[in-house]
């Protein structure tokens, strides 16, 4: 098989990673952070008093020029990097939005925003390792003002070492995204929600969608967290777990949804693009409630077919872009 760029830096990535690795006995996923440091700073940081990994890096950063690559094969490298990571026995917040899904959220990102006009602000709370909010970032033609929040600093670096990389201006908040943020509202929000319950009860009780008892969902307070950092009439979409409006506490979540926006429309994710049936997850689209906000008499519904199927997707993207054409 013939070497692409991508597997050329992906390789020189991985070889780098693995020898910190060996070195350090940590994970390959802490590795990988120390890895795209160097790289963006083309040798490891001052601090560092292991004089035998200095030498590994030196060595290893003789063998690769940043400016062979494109933006483009930097991230597509970073995230085969990332996916080998992932295959660690790994905390489930350190699970990657796939690329295949992260590009559905940036194509359906194009479409919302089509008509804006002047600069758009973009806000994903839970960012993660950056991969979703890359793809999309790419994606959108306008001028970015770009935010996200991670609580998560192993994540966060990634993040930060990865926008730096693909030269990409991202404002990083490492925080709790449930507690308060100092951030005006956005146009745009996009975001993987983290699912399960979120611990801090306290923090918890300033939200609406709070549990009666025990623990809240950390889903439902991230939707209402988002909404509440959304300008009028903007945005959201987030990537949701199919089991959101048929849970214990959905019926709370659909009518503070109803109160706040409209729902533009729902997009089920094939099977086949999770492990499991109980990961099996969807996409929703939001616009919160505005001046310029119409209901949607018929919202954008999709089973979308397997992302493998190049001419059932195409017939799909066609049925979308009709409905955006006719709803916005």
């Amino acid at each position: 098989m013939k070497e692409t760029k991508v597997t050329t830096l992906y390789n020189w990535l991985d070889e780098t990673t693995t020898s910190i690795q060996n070195q350090l006995d940590e994970s390959y996923l802490e590795s990988l952070s120390q890895t795209l440091e160097a790289l963006f700073y083309n040798g490891l940081s001052d601090d560092n008093q292991n004089e035998l990994l200095e030498k590994t890096i030196d060595q290893s950063l003789t063998k690769v020029d940043l400016d062979n690559y494109s933006v483009e094969t930097i991230r597509k490298a970073i995230q085969l990097a990332l996916i080998k990571a992932m295959k660690e026995p790994t905390q489930h917040q350190h699970l990657m939005t796939p690329e295949a899904i992260a590009m559905i959220i940036g194509y359906l990102a194009t479409k919302l925003v089509e008509k804006h006009e002047g600069k758009l602000t973009v806000f994903d709370p839970a960012s993660g390792s950056g991969n979703l909010l890359f793809v999309v970032m790419e994606q959108l033609k306008h001028e970015l003002e770009v935010y996200a929040s991670e609580v998560d600093p192993l994540l966060l670096k990634l993040s930060l070492h990865n926008a730096n990389l693909q030269k990409k201006e991202v404002e990083f908040f490492h925080q709790d995204s449930l507690s308060p943020l100092l951030l005006d509202p956005v146009d745009l929000v996009i975001t993987d929600l983290p699912v399960g319950y979120y611990p801090d009860d306290v923090q918890a009780s300033n939200y609406e969608l709070k549990s009666e008892s025990g623990h809240s969902y950390a889903h439902h307070l991230f939707i209402e967290q988002s909404l509440k950092h959304t300008k009028p009439d903007g945005f959201l979409i987030f990537i949701i777990p199919e089991t959101l409006f048929t849970s214990d506490q959905a019926e709370s979540l659909h009518k503070f949804i109803q109160k706040e926006a409209k729902i533009v429309g729902v997009l089920q994710l094939p099977e086949t693009a999770f492990a499991t049936k109980e990961h099996a997850k969807s996409i929703l689209i939001l616009q919160k409630n505005g001046d310029s906000t119409k209901e949607y008499k018929q919202p954008l519904l999709v089973q979308l077919p397997s992302l493998n199927n190049a001419e059932a997707m195409q017939d799909i993207l066609t049925q979308m872009n009709a409905w955006f054409t006719q709803n916005l």
